[in-house]
């Protein structure tokens, strides 16, 4: 299963709104109460492929995401914290390149996420469970006012 068409048959993956494809791969039974009191799964995980032809657009959560790498090219996962400052976050098996097979996104950062060549196959689960509800895609103009000292990268990483 090494082409990116048998990876998205295989896996039922489908286009996501703030770019690449997914699929719902867990939704826990188990619900807790968001900082909103709003009942949520207590955790939901996808699986997330995105190839060199597109990106993650910048994002935010009310919940942390953990990414994990399971195939494929280095993800730069973009993120601003919540004092302003930018990261590049490398999620991949080449440990010795200070790649990381795990990443931590903690709620309220903006992030997006891009590859350079070929394709990457991420898993990624939010606690607790992702809702739309708790999701926000950003235009670049919304992320200038707030952070024009990263203008190059907020270009990049918005949608028209």
């Amino acid at each position: 299963m090494k082409t990116k068409q048998n990876w998205i048959k295989n896996l039922n993956l489908q286009q996501h709104v703030e770019g690449g494809m997914y699929s719902q791969s867990y939704t826990s039974a188990y619900t807790v109460k968001n900082q909103n009191g709003e009942e949520r799964p207590s955790a939901t995980s996808i699986y997330f492929l995105l190839d060199d032809t597109d990106f993650s657009a910048f994002h935010r959560l009310q919940a942390d995401e953990i990414w994990y790498h399971q195939f494929g090219a280095t993800f730069h996962i973009i993120a601003i914290d919540l004092e302003g400052n930018l990261h590049d976050l490398l999620l991949g098996n080449n440990l010795e390149a200070n790649e990381s097979l795990q990443i931590t996104i903690p709620k309220g950062w903006i992030f997006g996420s891009y590859v350079e060549q070929g394709f990457g196959i991420a898993g990624c689960m939010v606690t607790p469970g992702f809702t739309y509800e708790d999701f926000e895609l950003f235009t670049a103009a919304e992320l200038l006012a707030e952070y024009p000292e990263h203008i190059a990268i907020i270009k990049k990483m918005t949608r028209k």
